[in-house]
């Protein structure tokens, strides 16, 4: 299953990062979803390691070990994994992420173009904006109107606010009975520790994100369920409609978690992007 480290972050914050240390065609940076501990889980990590990839990922400030980090924008994520891929010795790597590490996997598209090779992204989250109705077909939009108001009123919605079942679909229960149960447990897992590292996630979404999707100049594959009732169909269209280099694969059957059966084909496509 790899091992873990304990990365310093530039401002002497702890980042949790797990390696699988395994690949020999390409190393993919994975950015976890909201909630989840960054630990390497099994569905991704045997996608991987049958295509020969090194797969690296870390909690997000507030998960899995890392320091909380209150304030911190989407794009803070490129420094953060500049750090982590320098303590593992990282030059060149792709980067993947689902929900909304797909949008983390972007500002490090945009920010670190030294880096990245490509990025893949499955049911991404779009930067807030009026040019479409942002909350609309969600099945609960209430903790990220919550972080609208502000880190403390997304803290007050936590102490009262339970997981709304109708927020997935039935390929989503379906994919979490089978092979992705390990996400499931993966994110009560998260949720236990306290809600810092999920309420600063959806701050960050709703707030501004330190990049521009122009900025995004690497190769990018955006992956979106039609049938998702979390992060809805739209937000894939608006990424689309403003990133330079991207691809747009709907799966109009997925939902928010069963989209995460395609990322055997999303590693694929990275791979072709890096050669």
């Amino acid at each position: 299953m790899g091992t873990s480290h304990d990365v310093k972050a530039a401002d002497g914050r702890v980042l949790r990062a797990h390696d699988s240390g395994r690949g020999e065609n390409l190393t993919v940076l994975w950015h976890h979803g909201t909630p989840q501990t960054g630990a390497l889980l099994e569905p991704v990590l045997a996608a991987a390691e049958a295509r020969g990839i090194r797969v690296v990922s870390y909690g997000r400030p507030g998960y899995g070990g890392s320091t909380v980090a209150p304030g911190r924008t989407i794009g803070d994520a490129a420094e953060d994994v500049r750090c982590v891929a320098d303590a593992l010795g990282l030059d060149r790597f792709a980067v993947v992420g689902a929900s909304g590490g797909g949008t983390h996997a972007l500002a490090c598209a945009a920010l670190l173009p030294d880096r990245v090779t490509a990025a893949a992204t499955l049911a991404a989250v779009a930067p807030y904006t009026e040019e479409f109705d942002w909350f609309a077909g969600m099945a609960d939009p209430t903790s990220l109107r919550a972080a609208r108001e502000g880190r403390d009123a997304r803290l007050a919605h936590a102490a009262t606010h339970d997981f709304d079942p109708a927020s997935f679909a039935a390929p989503d229960w379906a994919a979490l009975e089978g092979a992705w149960g390990p996400l499931g447990a993966d994110a009560g897992a998260a949720g236990a520790v306290g809600p810092d590292g999920e309420v600063d996630d959806d701050v960050a979404y709703v707030s501004p994100w330190g990049f521009a999707l122009a900025d995004v100049r690497t190769p990018v594959l955006l992956g979106h369920g039609s049938a998702d009732r979390v992060i809805p169909e739209a937000h894939v269209h608006h990424l689309f409609a403003h990133l330079p280099d991207a691809q747009l694969w709907l799966r109009p059957r997925d939902g928010h978690i069963s989209i995460l059966t395609a990322l055997p084909v999303a590693f694929d496509w990275v791979l072709d992007a890096a050669r």
